[in-house]
C-alpha cells in the first residue's frame, strides 16, 4: 500500500503535471482510503472494492466533511483506482461506478465597481517603494483577474509593455495571454522606474514583484496587501481571489462574451466561468427589487 501511495504521487507529479497542492490533497485522501481498505481487511490496491469506496466516503460524511471535500475525495479515489488497474496493480476499477455528492457551490464574493476602484487606488497617496508595488499589485490583479500565485510568478520577461499583456504560467502549467489596461500600466511604469530598483537585490533575479527585502513576492504578502488595503478602506473582507471574481463579474456585465471570460481566466472548462453569469443574475435580480416599485 505504501509503495503504492508513493508510486501514485510520483504519477501526479511527473506524468499529469498537477501542481503540488494538489498532489498533496490528493495523496492525503488516498492515504486516507487505504487505511479505511486495510482496517476493512484489504492488503492491496487490488483488494479495493466499491462497498470499501462507498464505505470511506460515508465515514468522511459522517465526519461531518463539506459536499466540496467529499465531491474531491471521491475524485481523488476515482483516480487512484483507475490508475492503479493501468499500472496492473488491479484488475478492476471499482472507483468509475463510484457517484459523488454534487459539491455546493456558493456564489462568489465581489465588490461593486466603485469598491474595486477605491479598492485598487488606495495606494495612490503613497510615493515609496512599497506603496508603488501594492498599487501595481492591485491594479494587475483586479485588471487581468489572474491568480494571486501567477501574479506572484510573473517574471519581467513576461510583460508586453507595447502590447498591454502579461503572460501567465496556469494551473498544469498551461501558458495563455491576458491584456491589462492603462490604470494597470501607469502603475507599472511607476513601480518598474521607481520602486523595483529601491527594493532590487541580489535574490531579486527576474521577478517583477518584490517583497520587501528585494525577494520574489510572496502570494502570502500580496494576499495581507489586499486585505490589509481593503479594511483600510472600510470594504468588505476581500482576498485576491475576490478580486479575480470581481473582475469576471465586472467584465460580463460590460459585455464580454462567457468565452472570452473563459480564456482570460484560465479556465478548462467552460462550466467554471458559468457561475459568473450567476452572479450577474443575482445582482439584477437585487437592484430589481431594491428600485422597482412592485418588485
Amino acid at each position: 500500500m505504501r509503495e503504492a501511495v508513493d508510486d501514485f504521487a510520483r504519477h501526479l507529479a511527473a506524468e499529469r503535471n498537477r501542481s503540488v497542492h494538489t498532489v498533496r490533497a490528493y495523496v492525503g485522501d488516498v492515504v486516507s482510503l487505504l487505511d479505511h481498505a486495510v482496517a476493512a481487511g484489504a492488503e492491496a490496491p487490488a483488494a479495493l472494492t466499491l462497498a470499501v469506496l462507498r464505505g470511506w466516503l460515508a465515514r468522511r460524511r459522517a465526519a461531518g466533511h463539506a459536499r466540496t471535500s467529499l465531491a474531491r475525495h471521491a475524485a481523488a479515489a476515482r483516480t487512484f483506482t483507475a490508475w492503479a488497474k493501468r499500472e496492473g496493480l488491479a484488475d478492476a476499477d471499482p472507483g468509475q461506478r463510484l457517484a459523488s455528492p454534487k459539491a455546493h457551490r456558493d456564489l462568489p464574493t465581489v465588490l461593486r465597481a466603485d469598491q474595486a476602484e477605491t479598492l485598487v487606488t488606495s495606494p495612490s497617496g503613497r510615493a515609496d517603494a512599497l506603496g508603488l508595488r501594492d498599487r501595481a499589485v492591485l491594479e494587475l490583479l483586479y485588471g487581468t483577474g489572474i491568480r494571486v500565485s501567477e501574479l506572484c510568478g510573473l517574471d519581467l520577461g513576461d510583460v508586453d509593455r507595447m502590447r498591454r499583456v502579461v503572460r501567465v504560467v496556469g494551473k498544469g502549467d498551461k501558458e495563455r495571454s491576458v491584456p491589462y489596461g492603462l490604470p494597470a500600466d501607469q502603475a507599472l511604469t511607476e513601480w518598474l522606474r521607481h520602486g523595483r530598483p529601491a527594493l532590487e537585490a541580489a535574490q531579486s533575479g527576474q521577478a517583477l514583484l518584490l517583497g520587501a527585502r528585494g525577494g520574489r513576492l510572496q502570494a502570502g504578502a500580496a494576499r495581507r496587501v489586499v486585505d490589509g488595503y481593503a479594511r483600510a478602506a472600510g470594504l468588505p473582507p476581500t482576498s485576491p481571489h475576490d478580486l479575480r471574481h470581481s473582475a469576471a463579474t465586472h467584465l460580463l456585465e460590460g459585455g464580454a462574451d462567457l468565452r472570452s471570460v473563459q480564456e482570460i481566466l484560465g479556465h478548462a472548462s467552460l462550466s467554471s466561468t458559468q457561475i459568473y453569469t450567476h452572479v450577474s443574475i443575482e445582482r439584477l435580480r437585487s437592484a430589481y427589487e431594491q428600485a422597482h416599485p412592485r418588485a
